[in-house]
């Protein structure tokens, strides 16, 4: 197997795994600006190619590690993200009810990003 990186296209809303220059896995995501500024994943997908190699969760953890970088929280609705967190709790603390609100509130408002 390549090795697998993972870089985060910011401007785009996807965090991706790639095994040389093919994409292998992503989150796609967006950032909440208001109440709070919340990182908030929305879809996790892997090819079927590299499924059972743990990339979903490589990019999980990474998207953690994104947040604490930023001192930014994660407010996933993702339910990959979720139940992963809920898993992980040493490295992806749980997140305010009312961020998760927000979030909700958001993507009901901009059905066509995802």
């Amino acid at each position: 197997m390549s090795e697998i990186t993972i870089r985060d296209d910011r401007a785009a809303g996807r965090l991706e795994a790639y095994a040389g220059d093919e994409v292998a896995g992503r989150i796609a995501y967006f950032v909440l600006e208001s109440p709070a500024r919340a990182l908030v994943p929305v879809h996790t997908t892997v090819e079927p190619a590299y499924e059972g190699r743990g990339i979903a969760g490589s990019l999980a953890r990474e998207l953690y590690a994104i947040s604490e970088r930023e001192g930014v929280p994660v407010a996933p609705l993702c339910p990959y993200v979720v139940s992963w967190a809920e898993r992980h709790p040493d490295v992806a603390p749980a997140a305010d009810p009312a961020l998760l609100d927000a979030a909700k509130g958001w993507l009901a408002a901009h059905p066509d990003r995802f």
